[in-house]
């Protein structure tokens, strides 16, 4: 049963992490907006997603969390919400310590997972619980979020402002021909396929007339994995990974013509953006990320060896013959 018939003064999102949820998190945000234009929307985000957040959500009040700072970091966002109390409370994420930070948020209503998602003692936290959709999908999940308010369902889509000098700036990295981003590190490395799995598809790519940019975040993680597939190829590629904001990332793969990532922050910025992108899940449940997710996100979840629709899938994607 949805909360609000008519549109209520304000709401609070608490997504904290990570960068690929708070992604599609961004997508509920954006469907209050669009079906509640006055409606205050505050949302509580880590620092890195804060700053990924306040371009991108000119409307929405983003508050950083720092989570190294630990009791002083929730006094900290408890302090910039200055007493203010919403209507409802958006707990979307079931971590303890984003329950423990939710009890200095002051809502009527504060939304939570039902018995299906919940972990992490969250529903002790919270006092209306969100119907399960049938999907498994995270986004979808989130999206229940907005209904059991009491908006209409709808499909969910991102609007991504890039700033001109991000746009500028991913242009002059691409060149004059269609270009293949390789993101190939989640923070967890049993997300990750193979240095010699890329670089195989590397190779691909390049004799089939793409560009090839590998990209990624400053973890250790990520640039290991990076040198280590520079060393398997035989010819040298544009390596950005740790060298560039997420608004840069996002500005280059909206501008990229494929993406391949593990389950990571890129893969889902790279959706948000409409760019098609091929997503290694070999460790996901299949029931939840499927063969194709969306229009534009296909997921290969058999690697060693590829099944001849994965074979084709990725040829296709790749413009190779199947």
């Amino acid at each position: 049963m949805a909360l609000f018939s008519s549109p209520p003064q304000s709401v609070c999102i608490l997504r904290l992490s990570a960068i690929g949820d708070v992604c599609n998190a961004i997508a509920a945000a954006q469907a209050i907006k669009a079906q509640w234009p006055d409606t205050d929307i505050t949302w509580i985000a880590g620092k890195a997603e804060a700053a990924l957040l306040t371009p991108l959500l000119p409307d929405v009040t983003v508050i950083p969390f720092d989570k190294k700072a630990g009791v002083k970091g929730m006094q900290a966002v408890w302090k910039a919400l200055d007493g203010k109390r919403f209507d409802a409370l958006l707990h979307m994420q079931t971590a303890i310590r984003a329950s423990l930070l939710s009890l200095g948020i002051k809502a009527k209503h504060k939304l939570g997972f039902d018995k299906v998602r919940v972990s992490d003692l969250q529903q002790y936290f919270t006092n209306v619980k969100v119907p399960s959709p049938q999907s498994l999908h995270v986004l979808d999940g989130f999206m229940a979020f907005t209904e059991t308010l009491g908006l209409q369902p709808q499909t969910p889509t991102w609007t991504m402002p890039i700033r001109e000098e991000d746009s500028q700036w991913a242009k002059a990295q691409l060149g004059d021909k269609p270009t293949l981003i390789v993101a190939p590190a989640a923070s967890k490395a049993f997300k990750n396929w193979t240095a010699e799995g890329y670089a195989a598809v590397i190779e691909h790519a390049i004799h089939q007339g793409f560009n090839v940019i590998l990209a990624g975040g400053p973890g250790q993680i990520e640039i290991d994995l990076g040198q280590a597939i520079e060393n398997q190829i035989s010819r040298p590629v544009k390596n950005l990974i740790g060298k560039t904001t997420l608004l840069q990332l996002l500005a280059l793969e909206k501008e990229a013509s494929l993406v391949l990532a593990p389950d990571s922050g890129p893969a889902h910025l790279a959706n948000a953006v409409n760019t098609p992108v091929i997503g290694l899940y070999a460790h996901h449940n299949p029931a939840r990320t499927g063969l194709i997710i969306g229009d534009t996100m296909w997921s290969v979840l058999t690697l060693k060896p590829l099944k001849r629709r994965q074979e084709k899938t990725l040829a296709k994607c790749l413009g190779a013959p199947a």
